[in-house]
């Protein structure tokens, strides 16, 4: 099977995919994978539903990112990945780190930070997709704060993200982070995927 650190991951109810790759499924209403504000279905995909494992803080682990153009300044825990399956923090105004992954700051891979979107308003990332190119992501860890610059803004439709993922989430590029939500309701679920791509500033 693929190893998370090469393969990669899209967060919330991120699942692998029968072809190898990890995709972030948006479940029909409220899964905790697609939007808190919604009554709960019955979700086929294993975890969609599940709370997030939520991992020990361990030095060099983001404690809150900020996202000026925003106006976001939203707390970050630190969660695994059980069965291949990451689930941010069921609260969307947190955000959650993939504690397997690379580490802001970190010379090479891909640093992941997910969190919910409610399309009633209250997320973090609700609004992620207004980002553009040279806009500011300021994480803070304990060594220390990091500040990147927005390089690419990407919406995939459902189930898209798959043909993407070695690239988008590789931990072996040089050190960058990438944060993901969901995008597109449409009164029952999320059709579409933001994630967005920033590179060290400096």
């Amino acid at each position: 099977m693929p190893d998370l650190r090469t393969t990669g991951v899209a967060a919330a109810g991120l699942v692998l995919a029968a072809a190898g790759a990890f995709v972030w499924w948006s479940q029909p209403t409220g899964a905790v994978s697609a939007d808190p504000a919604s009554d709960p279905q019955s979700a086929p995909l294993t975890g969609t539903t599940a709370r997030p494992e939520v991992a020990k803080r361990v030095p060099g682990a983001p404690d809150r990112v900020k996202i000026p153009a925003l106006k976001v300044s939203a707390p970050v825990l630190p969660v695994h990945a059980p069965g291949r399956t990451l689930i941010p923090p069921s609260d969307p105004t947190t955000l959650g780190w993939w504690a397997d992954g690379a580490e802001p700051g970190a010379r090479r891979g891909s640093a992941l930070i997910a969190g919910h979107t409610v399309h009633t308003g209250g997320g973090a990332l609700d609004d992620l997709e207004e980002l553009r190119r040279g806009d500011a992501i300021v994480v803070r860890t304990d060594h220390g704060t990091l500040r990147y610059a927005v390089q690419s803004v990407h919406i995939y439709r459902k189930g898209r993200i798959a043909d993407d993922a070695h690239r988008l989430f590789s931990q072996s590029v040089p050190g960058r982070l990438v944060v993901l939500t969901c995008e597109d309701w449409n009164g029952e679920a999320y059709l579409s995927n933001v994630v967005v791509t920033a590179t060290p500033r400096g």
